[in-house]
């Protein structure tokens, strides 16, 4: 794997990046990899030359309120890009003296909220190409407030598989459910149809549904400490697609008397041409070690190499 060319990053807004990848007869190139400060992009060689490998970084281990992350993903036909982070994307608390807006559109004019932490991810996946997104989870600290737009667009035969998780926090500092706000928004298109927008926002503001107590988000989200949701879409995800489907139909239903330590479901897109994958569990390596056996039909297509540094 080499790489091509690199665009100057000295005209892009600061947390701007940019990956082209392309494959040239058997090997991997990088047309283009830029990225300004605090984001970074690295891509080691590391196991078969025809998957291309980067890693998104951010200095100083995290993101403070304020920081606005925008990349933009072009993965080559024929071409397959495994995105992963180094350790959890740490939230750091907002800024003082500022509060959160609500959460909005990438487009409105609150996205750059200055008392906000935001990333936005947009990819383009031409046809017989795949983007495995494996990041480590998400983790907001107290009072941060967090928004990530990500939006996909396949043509053709392209597949996506999105892994996007969070954490509650830091739990040995009492930090659990303790943020003010996350927001999640992932949006997958085919040929310039969606077929998957999918949402998802917590507020730290308690909730008083009259005749019910009121409730914190803690009390909400417990007994469980992590969330994932995993989009599989294309010939890439279809082993996996098979062997959950193969679970999730040998699944019992009893009462239990007490939650279980990770629970999951699933559930088909728009023609029943992918799945969306929720886990939940009461410990984040609990979701770390069932993701990374539920998933392990990608060994087959990214390397076994490649798809253990995701769930190290």
């Amino acid at each position: 794997m080499k790489l091509s060319s690199s665009a100057s990053t000295s005209s892009r807004n600061a947390g701007g990046g940019r990956i082209v990848v392309r494959t040239h007869v058997s090997e991997v190139a990088f047309e283009e990899m830029s990225a300004t400060y605090p984001l970074k992009l690295l891509s080691p060689r590391m196991g078969d030359n025809d998957v291309a490998v980067t890693y998104m970084i951010s200095y100083g281990g995290g993101l403070v309120g304020g920081d606005h992350i925008e990349l933009s993903v072009d993965v080559g036909a024929a071409t397959r890009l495994v995105l992963l982070s180094q350790g959890s994307t740490k939230v750091f608390k907002t800024r003082p003296g500022r509060r959160a807006a609500t959460p909005a559109r990438a487009s409105s004019p609150g996205w750059h909220d200055d008392a906000v932490t935001t990333q936005r991810l947009d990819a383009q996946i031409a046809d017989t190409g795949a983007l495995f997104l494996l990041p480590d989870p998400v983790t907001c600290f107290r009072h941060a407030a967090y928004r990530q737009v990500q939006t996909f667009r396949l043509t053709g035969n392209a597949s996506i598989v999105l892994l996007d998780w969070l954490t509650s926090g830091r739990r040995a500092l009492g930090e659990e459910w303790a943020f003010s706000q996350y927001y999640s928004l992932n949006e997958l298109f085919v040929d310039g149809k969606r077929i998957a927008r999918d949402a998802q926002l917590l507020e730290g503001d308690p909730v008083n549904i009259a005749p019910l107590p009121e409730r914190s988000l803690r009390d909400r989200m417990g007994p469980y400490s992590c969330y994932a949701n995993v989009l599989l879409y294309g010939p890439s995800a279809e082993g996996v697609i098979n062997d959950l489907d193969a679970r999730y139909r040998a699944i019992s239903v009893f009462k239990r008397a007490e939650p279980m330590d990770v629970l999951w479901s699933l559930s088909p897109l728009t023609g029943d041409a992918g799945r969306v994958l929720r886990v939940a569990g009461k410990e984040t390596e609990d979701v770390k070690v069932w993701l990374r056996d539920a998933l392990r039909g990608l060994e087959n297509v990214i390397g076994m190499d490649v798809y253990r540094k995701a769930f190290v």
